[in-house]
């Protein structure tokens, strides 16, 4: 090889490993301005569970043991730490305040489960990144009273602190989600049918599950997998999250660890966000594409479980067409079904959401190949605010049209990412008209600021974004007709 090309070639690689560098630093130097780091943001709790903690026998009991030494740590950490003061009203982490988690029924940011007086099958539901088993608490109650026995797991580094989140492995979330499987198994017996339900990153932990156990004799296999926004893909930007640590273990660069820095109002889900918590949403994603890519090539997915999927057409957190395009693309089975609440068409809105672009989904709808059921609930027409249900059932073009009884809120133009799997009658982050809740805080669903801009320290971006499902009721019918279906094959 010619000596000149190599060391041009070498000089090249510098030149780009510098530039990315000096990139580094001054990025580095950027999230200096950013808020102060509160004692939340920078104490390591050390009895979180680690998958390197999963010992012959290890189980539920055992993570439970191991989540009561953590709960009595952030109490001692964090909780008799925190001083109330004006600025500091609405955090968390104040005991006794309005906004702690830990309500007289019970703190929902643990692990809970639900237990019928008769079994009739069982559940395993997994939440999303940053967020804690509360979302999932509508679902787990449907599922309870049509008599699922519900697990719903708090996955590692979740309802603490955010600090928690700098820490995990996307390997501790997998290894967790495999002793909540075993344990709803166990709990049913081997005949009763069993649901796995995940929500965002909780999704994809789901999908990569039931790939583990399809190859695997010690993992028991569901027969139905329900998910909400599930994240399927995201940002390829998450890859190098973690080139943060080039600079930030120097205590002069200490926030550079971090995407966001915020109050911790929200009593179930955090709003500071690591980048480590990026980096490994990332890496669980691209696992689970190549999980997916070998399976569908094994001719494994022909036996794949039957997947129900809710999505918001527009999502800001994950990529909705990665779901479409690195799931059910590869579907071997006609159990499918995906269902996309599309964005508010009425004609005096379009104009305002042009990143709404219908011709991908006419595409979609239009493709008489998809090997799954296909369902969009969009406007009746674009004069109407009226909702209908269009479906296509797999390998066809025919699609079949419902009203339904539902319209489009007067100030709502589409749904979101957290909103889906929120029902309007939540006591957090539904309309604000709850009752019967002991929640007494604030009703962070409802809250629509209106004010000077730059004024509030959290983002309006944030408080604006709608945190609940208008139409879940439908989501409530399917899950029914799922369960339902579930029982009657089972007898």
């Amino acid at each position: 090889m010619n000596h000149r090309y190599v060391g041009q070639v070498v000089k090249l690689i510098l030149l780009v490993a510098l530039l990315f560098f000096v990139l580094l630093l001054v990025w580095a130097f950027e999230s200096r301005s950013m808020p102060a780091l509160k004692i939340w943001h920078t104490t390591t709790l050390q009895s979180e569970f680690h998958s390197a903690d999963v010992t012959v026998g290890y189980g539920l009991a055992d993570y439970l043991d191991q989540e009561d030494r953590l709960f009595d740590e952030l109490e001692a950490k964090i909780v008799l730490q925190v001083k109330p003061t004006k600025q500091l009203s609405y955090e968390r982490y104040i005991k006794a305040g309005v906004q702690n988690p830990a309500w007289p029924s019970r703190n929902w940011n643990r692990s809970y489960e639900m237990v019928p007086e008769e079994i009739k099958g069982g559940a395993l539901l997994l939440h999303g990144l940053s967020d804690s088993p509360y979302s999932l608490r509508r679902l787990a109650e449907i599922l309870y009273q049509r008599g699922f026995y519900v697990l719903a797991l708090r996955l590692p580094g979740h309802g603490t602190i955010p600090a928690a989140l700098t820490e995990v492995r996307w390997e501790d979330w997998r290894a967790a989600s495999r002793i909540g499987a075993k344990q709803v198994r166990q709990r049913i017996g081997s005949e009763l049918p069993f649901f796995m339900a995940g929500f965002s990153n909780g999704g994809a932990l789901a999908v990569t599950y039931a790939l583990d156990a399809m190859i695997s004799e010690e993992l028991p296999e569901p027969e139905q997998l329900l998910l909400f926004s599930p994240e399927i893909g995201i940002s390829p930007f998450a890859r190098i999250a973690n080139s943060q640590k080039l600079l930030s273990f120097i205590p002069y660069f200490a926030k550079f660890k971090w995407l966001s820095i915020q109050p911790e109002y929200d009593p179930f889900k955090y709003n500071s966000f690591p980048k480590n918590a990026a980096q490994e949403a990332w890496e669980l994603t691209h696992f689970l594409d190549k999980q997916l890519t070998a399976a569908g090539a094994a001719g494994r997915l022909k036996n794949f479980p039957g997947v129900l999927t809710f999505l918001s057409w527009q999502d800001s957190t994950v990529h909705t067409s990665q779901t479409i395009n690195r799931l059910y693309s590869y579907l071997d089975n006609d159990d499918s079904e995906l269902v996309i609440f599309d964005v508010n068409r009425f004609d005096s809105l379009v104009p305002f959401i042009p990143a709404a672009n219908v011709s991908a989904l006419l595409k979609l709808k239009a493709d008489a190949n998809l090997p799954y059921q296909l369902t969009v609930i969009t406007n009746v027409s674009g004069s109407s605010q009226d909702m209908t249900e269009k479906t296509k059932a797999p390998h066809t073009a025919k699609i079949d049209t419902r009203p339904l009884d539902l319209r489009w809120p007067q100030d709502v133009y589409s749904l979101s990412h957290v909103a889906i799997p929120f029902p309007p009658d939540d006591p957090v982050y539904g309309t604000g008209q709850a009752s019967g809740s002991d929640y007494r805080g604030l009703p962070l669903g409802a809250m629509s600021p209106r004010g000077e801009t730059r004024l509030l320290i959290a983002p309006v971006a944030q408080l604006m974004r709608l945190r609940h499902n208008p139409f879940f009721s439908y989501i409530e019918d399917r899950v029914e007709e799922e369960i339902s279906e579930s029982l009657y094959v089972d007898k």
